[in-house]
């Protein structure tokens, strides 16, 4: 895994900095400290950070094609790399090294923008072809891997595995975008292609972009989406056996290394069936790992140890202070913009134990996505089975009635559970989507945001972007639906945004076989009635794996990697909390009405309300201002 950065003067063949290229390098020093190498030539400076994996003697980067007119720069790895050389020696293309890096430049010589559509695996990467004077840019089908841009002052064109790598090359002005804050107080994170920068951006999953000397307009496309296409003609039996097989054949290709190989296993389905896979791959055990934490209620190793007996795996653990909120600054720094998934600290917290023992890790990330397995999955589809009996003009006056009168009692989880279904059955499909997966609701962002936020807005709400995505989405199948909206939203501007940064920290990397292209776009055709099946998430999935996992272990109750924010926020941490939250930096920002940010941090102090995922959306904004140095 690495680090790529990259400058390209828009306005014709300028010289490029080497002093900025090689700080805009060296601030992703973390993504690979192996190696670091830049390349420069009149109107383009491209720069390489390496976590050797593949041909470690050979691999290094920017790497050249025969004579030096194609060169790319790459983070990520290509399983299918080895069948791909062979078809291109076979077209007469000359390999120097048996890494996946050197597939590239030659899959571009011979197919173009089209070589992306022949990579199977996760990346980013940029390719600079000097014959056409053009400059290629891609980014995974799921959006494993990052890749953000922008221009400067300077019509410069720069990109870069992570946001710091843009701030140091100091072109562009750090702006507060004001709709990647309405975005963030929301979903909890920034989606693509925004970030928290105005006119800065990242490459949507399944896009690239070309760039040539005097373009103005930056516009990516898209090379690929779900399909959604139906699974029709099979039996249970036959699916399931068809998902066994093409699971087996996604993990073992993410086990090809040079290093020590392991995987993450919480416990939990997805990791557990990575980890089964793994085992009948191999003869000898697998390396696994797991965190603890000290509070029963919050920890999963019991589980990851059954797994690992059961597997028989090279198991090892390590337990974490559930007081370990002193990384909130070291992720507000890692993330470099506002992310308020808790669940970071611990994920933070496995890598670095992953790391002690491997260089390469398999996760289980992407189960819940690609077979429904969330509960708000399951909360959406009984609510839709309502609406689509109730017409609108009677569900929006009666459920918003109710919503509004019913009694917000956060203490019992049933009746608040009960309260939020009121509201959604307001709302259309999308709408009650958004307000289930919303860390706050739209009445409360009215009320905590300043006018003049408000006034900056100019209209935009979160319920925009998920409107945008469904107008693009391959399917109108009411759960295939929400699935595609997680895929396009949550899944990489959360989940694993969340993973690449905590793993990248520690030059770890991560491997998530759930979310091979073609085993996702496989699945997506599934019938909707095998993936969440009379309440049960992931039931297909679950039933496939019944023969290598325990059973008992399948069927319980989903946890989740929690930390306990409303015990933190009435204890330990209740002095930062008034401290960042009520002075400095927020009251300073002009962003936000100091009179309701009060009022939610003592009505949950005092017990009154449930506020601890805004409250802590709320710390890490404080913490990246700190960080960041944004211009609000």
């Amino acid at each position: 895994m690495c680090g790529i950065v990259g400058i390209f003067d828009l306005s014709g063949a300028n010289p490029i900095s080497e002093k900025t290229l090689a700080s805009m390098n060296d601030s992703q020093r973390h993504r690979g400290p192996d190696e670091g190498n830049l390349h420069l030539e009149p109107g383009l400076g491209l720069g390489h950070r390496r976590l050797s994996i593949i041909d470690i003697a050979n691999g290094q980067q920017p790497l050249f094609n025969e004579d030096g007119s194609v060169v790319v720069t790459y983070n990520g790895e290509i399983y299918n790399h080895r069948a791909l050389a062979s078809e291109l020696q076979a077209l007469g293309h000359v390999f120097r090294s048996q890494c996946d890096t050197e597939v590239i430049v030659h899959a571009w010589e011979q197919w173009g923008e089209a070589c992306v559509e022949r990579f199977r695996g996760m990346f980013a990467f940029a390719v600079w072809d000097r014959n056409q004077q053009c400059l290629f840019l891609a980014r995974d089908r799921l959006g494993i891997k990052p890749l953000y841009y922008t221009t400067t002052d300077m019509h410069h064109f720069i990109f870069g595995s992570e946001l710091k790598s843009l701030k140091s090359h100091g072109g562009f002005t750090e702006k507060l975008n004001p709709e990647a804050v309405e975005d963030y107080f929301s979903l909890g994170y920034i989606p693509d292609p925004k970030s928290i920068y105005k006119g800065v951006y990242k490459l949507p999953p399944g896009h690239c972009v070309r760039i040539q000397h005097g373009q103005g307009l930056i516009k990516s496309r898209a090379y690929w989406d779900i399909s959604f296409t139906p699974l029709h003609g099979y039996t249970q039996a036959d699916l399931e056996g068809e998902l066994v097989e093409r699971l087996e054949q996604a993990v073992a290709m993410r086990m090809l290394a040079e290093v020590p190989l392991g995987a993450f296993l919480s416990g939990g389905v997805d990791s557990s069936a990575v980890v089964a896979m793994m085992a009948r791959q191999q003869q000898k055990a697998v390396n696994s790992c797991a965190i603890g934490f000290n509070v029963a209620e919050f920890n999963e190793t019991q589980f990851a140890r059954e797994v690992a007996e059961h597997c028989q795996t090279n198991h090892f653990e390590a337990q974490v202070d559930t007081d370990d909120f002193y990384l909130l600054d070291t992720l507000a720094a890692a993330y470099d913009e506002p992310f308020a998934d808790s669940s970071a600290m611990p994920t933070y917290r496995v890598c670095q134990l992953a790391k002690q023992r491997v260089t390469v890790a398999l996760s289980g990330d992407g189960g819940d996505e690609v077979f429904a397995g969330y509960r708000r999955h399951r909360w959406h589809m009984n609510e839709e089975s309502i609406r689509s009996r109730l017409p609108a003009a009677l569900r929006r006056p009666v459920f918003g009635a109710l919503g509004s009168l019913y009694p917000k009692a956060d203490w019992a989880p049933r009746i608040f559970r009960a309260k939020t279904t009121f509201q959604a059955l307001a709302r259309d499909s999308v709408g009650a989507y958004l307000h289930s997966v919303s860390i706050s609701s739209e009445t409360q962002r009215a009320a905590l945001f300043s006018p003049q936020l408000c006034s900056d807005l100019q209209g935009y709400r979160v319920l925009d972007t998920f409107e945008s995505v469904v107008n693009k989405a391959p399917t109108d199948d009411p759960l295939g639906l929400i699935q595609y909206i997680d895929m396009k939203t949550y899944l990489p501007g959360d989940i694993l945004t969340k993973v690449d940064r905590a793993s990248m920290a520690h030059a770890l990397e991560v491997r998530v076989p759930l979310l091979d292209h073609e085993f996702v776009d496989w699945a997506s055709g599934i019938p909707a009635s095998l993936k969440l099946h009379r309440g049960e998430g992931k039931y297909i999935f679950k039933h496939a794996m019944e023969p290598y996992l325990p059973k008992g272990l399948l069927y319980r109750p989903k946890m989740g990697f929690a930390v306990p924010l409303a015990r933190w926020f009435r204890g330990p941490l209740r002095e930062r909390l008034e401290q960042s939250l009520l002075h400095g930096r927020l009251a300073a920002s002009n962003l936000f009405d100091m009179t309701y940010l009060e009022s939610l941090v003592q009505e949950h102090l005092r017990g009154q309300c449930e506020h601890s995922a805004l409250l802590w959306a709320l710390l890490m904004f404080d913490a990246s201002l700190q960080k960041l140095g944004i211009e609000v």
